[in-house]
């Protein structure tokens, strides 16, 4: 796939040089022959060690032949697809000057593999850095482009557009990409909206371009999230899949296509409004990171990105704490004395952090007005919120406290002293409010220097443990309101800019992000916050489709997860306390109940739970995330095991009513095929209802009364089963009969070697 001139005497003969970084047992294997830029000739499963002829044998064999009516060059697709190179399909690197320079014919200058120069020949290594410096003379641009294999196994890269020329260059978008095989023929993204995040959809990759646009300002409810292809019937279990995710909290873009002649790649960047970028003399543009990711199914990809991110420095390494948000409990109602209470009921059951959320600031007594004015109402709180806070603490918890940085209401102080911080394409008229509110310009130093102060001043004064950081309205029109041009690029760096402030003057201090629910989840953000508020909706029902792919990114401790009150808020959907409890656990678990209002023995069946997930979140926050393929739509698989493959806790969900009166049965991977496990079904908090047993149970196998009661005094009295890792695979085990919505949970411990 390089590009083979007109060869005379005194033609130099091309430069081969191809390098291979692996890891996990992943492959990236790039052509960088010649001066071009470096090109992928694998990605997916590793290969081993190749010799230089086996590598450039690789290169040659995916080089297509020439078609009728094709350019007489077969077509290379870079890292960085180039037009010259006769590639129709979406460029790298768009952009211009007035109208020239618009299609650059980059030349590598420099190649590093980490900081040490590339030679020719072919280079084995492992996880490892290559950059890459190139540079188009004629059209006045610098290339930078640096790609990663990590330790996990997960590839990553990003790049450098610098302008060399003396006038201006307008960027319209830098985006990389990824070529996958022919074999991925089949797409699977997400949709989603308020209160439904991370909606799977499937569809066949044909010739041409599907492509994800994401223009809210943020990453969105209704994100791609990870942009997969793979062989048809992909799932949590097998079939090689690709992935790709955009790392940015602003708008972007995902895609994936195919051209006529076969080429497939995925794809994605930041996307960029018009005139938001315009590079002046020697300045640059950094594109996010955009990482890829391959498996042998949707467990394995996931997998990747679960130990990519408990690896890091920053990752949660305490115990996650048993949170208590009261905004479901009171709303804007602050009342000391109730929310005392609420902290006396939640420390009494082992609640570990109290957040206190919207309403404590300014005139802040419903969503129209104070948004914004960050300093402690006077009027709610006269003695300001030291009493709730000492009080909290005093009871051996954590306090957190809601802000919104970013957005405004009208009616707030702030807003009428500086109108012209609000962001707008029209000095004359604000965008279509959202929620009652408007988006203040972090851009403008003097706007981020007031929130931040305002911040600091609150985190100062009191003992404050942890952030909920909310972003509750798409970014519409969003502008410098002084000129028109618009913002959104800038606003996502101030936001990373405060929050890394913020952290770095208050080490220990733990945030969360939040955005209407869900709609901040990406790896840039999940850089510098401890977990995701997954979504709004806290119906169990909704949840396990939402925990059950929020977590093809993200591991379960980054998972906001709480248990609701008896009726949902969002849904008026109504579930047991052992349903919304063990959907619950499965993340990192907290509480959204007005506690005071709990009957005596859903408050005891709560502490239970608290007490049950104290005792498994080493696991459930350490172990492989396991998803089950069922093959019933009504029943939902999933559970996590150890390292060592020596415990595994299990749930299996029923959601809806089967078409058949039983399940059969259902099949447990994960565990160690040579190994024999005793299984045992849990019952938390005491007796669960409406279960009809199976008999390996122990628990009465000749009672046969429909909907019988089943109790942990009855479970204690049976024993389970002792099964091989292979047999549960393999063949499985009978699930009881249940009413919808209903999840069991399966103990399993390793016994002894086969």
């Amino acid at each position: 796939m390089i590009e083979r001139p007109f060869v005379t005497a005194s033609t130099p003969a091309p430069v081969r040089r191809t390098v291979s970084l692996r890891a996990a047992g992943v492959a990236l294997i790039l052509d960088l022959s010649d001066d071009l830029l470096p090109a992928v000739a694998h990605w997916g499963a590793d290969l081993g060690p190749l010799t230089a002829g086996e590598a450039a044998a690789l290169v040659d064999a995916g080089v297509d032949p020439v078609g009728q009516n094709q350019a007489d060059e077969p077509v290379r697709v870079g890292i960085v697809p180039e037009g010259w190179t006769g590639w129709p399909g979406r460029p790298g690197l768009s952009g211009s000057r007035k109208g020239t320079a618009w299609s650059p014919r980059f030349r590598v200058i420099e190649r590093l593999l980490d900081d040490a120069p590339l030679g020719a020949g072919h280079t084995d290594a492992a996880a490892g850095t290559l950059i890459v410096r190139a540079e188009d003379a004629g059209a006045g641009l610098g290339l930078t482009l640096r790609v990663e294999m990590l330790p996990a196994g997960l590839v990553r890269t990003r790049a450098d557009v610098t302008n060399l020329g003396d006038d201006d260059y307008a960027l319209d978008a830098l985006t990389l990409a990824l070529p996958i095989p022919t074999v991925a023929r089949e797409v699977l993204d997400f949709a989603g909206r308020w209160a439904r995040e991370r909606t799977p959809q499937r569809t066949d990759l044909g010739v041409g371009t599907h492509l994800r646009e994401n223009r809210r300002g943020r990453t969105g409810a209704d994100s791609a999230y990870l942009l997969h292809a793979g062989v048809p019937g992909f799932g949590f279990a097998g079939g090689e899949v690709w992935a790709v995710h955009t790392a940015w909290s602003g708008n972007h873009v995902h895609y994936a296509e195919r051209v006529f002649s076969g080429e497939q790649v995925l794809g994605g960047g930041e996307l960029l409004l018009p005139g938001e970028v315009v590079l002046g003399s020697g300045q640059s543009y950094t594109s996010p990171w955009l990482y890829g990711a391959y498996g042998d199914g949707l467990d394995e990809l996931a997998g990747r990105f679960h130990r990519h991110l408990r690896a890091r420095d920053q990752h949660p390494s305490s115990p996650r704490p048993v949170t208590l948000n009261v905004w479901e409990a009171v709303y804007f109602d602050h009342s000391l004395p109730g929310l005392i209470d609420l902290a006396d009921r939640a420390a009494e059951i082992g609640v570990e952090r109290y957040v206190l959320d919207d309403g404590w600031f300014g005139s802040r007594r419903d969503d129209t007005s104070g948004l914004g004015d960050w300093q402690v109402s006077a009027e709610v709180w006269p003695d300001g919120l030291g009493p709730l806070v000492d009080h909290v603490t005093g009871l051996g918890m954590q306090f957190g406290l809601w802000f919104e940085p970013e957005m405004v209401n009208v009616d707030s102080d702030v807003a009428r002293a500086h109108p012209e911080w609000i962001m707008s394409a029209d000095r004359d008229r604000l965008p279509v409010p959202s929620r009652n509110q408007q988006v203040l310009n972090l851009a403008i130093p003097a706007c981020y220097d007031y929130i931040r102060d305002a911040m600091v001043a609150i985190l100062r004064e009191y003992d404050i443990s942890y952030i909920k950081w909310d972003h509750n309205r798409d970014l519409v029109e969003a502008a410098d309101r002084a000129d028109g041009r618009p913002a959104v690029h800038a606003q996502t760096l101030a936001f990373y800019r405060l929050v890394d402030e913020l952290k770095e003057s208050f080490p220990g201090l733990e945030i969360e992000s939040c955005s209407s629910g869900g709609g901040r989840v990406d790896l840039e953000v999940i850089e510098r916050t401890d977990r995701v508020w997954t979504s709004d909706c806290i119906d169990p029902h909704e949840r396990q489709l939402m925990h059950r792919w929020t977590q093809q990114l993200l591991p379960p401790e980054l998972m906001g997860a709480h248990i609701a009150s008896g009726v949902s808020h969002t849904t008026g959907r109504g579930h047991s306390l052992a349903y919304r409890a063990s959907t619950a656990v499965f993340g990192h678990l907290g509480i959204e109940w007005d506690l005071r209002a709990a009957p005596a023995d859903e408050f005891a069946q709560l502490g239970a739970w608290v007490a049950f997930y104290k005792r498994w979140r080493d696991l459930l926050h350490t172990g492989d995330v396991v998803r089950l393929d069922t093959g019933d739509e009504t029943l939902f698989g999933h559970g996590v095991v150890s390292a060592d493959r020596a415990r595994g806790l299990f749930a299996i969900a029923s959601v809806e009513r089967p078409m058949t009166s039983m399940y059969g049965r259902v099949r447990l991977r994960g565990l160690d095929a040579e190994r024999r496990y005793r299984v045992r079904p849990v019952l938390p908090a005491g007796e669960l209802g409406g279960m009809l047993p199976p008999p390996w149970w122990g628990t009465g196998a000749g009672d046969t009364a429909a909907h019988s009661a089943v109790t942990a005094e009855r479970l204690a009295s049976g024993s389970g089963a002792v099964f091989s890792g292979r047999t549960l695979q393999f063949a499985g085990i009978a699930h009881p009969a249940v009413f919808p919505d209903t999840t069991v949970l399966y103990d399993i411990e390793a016994i002894d070697v086969v």
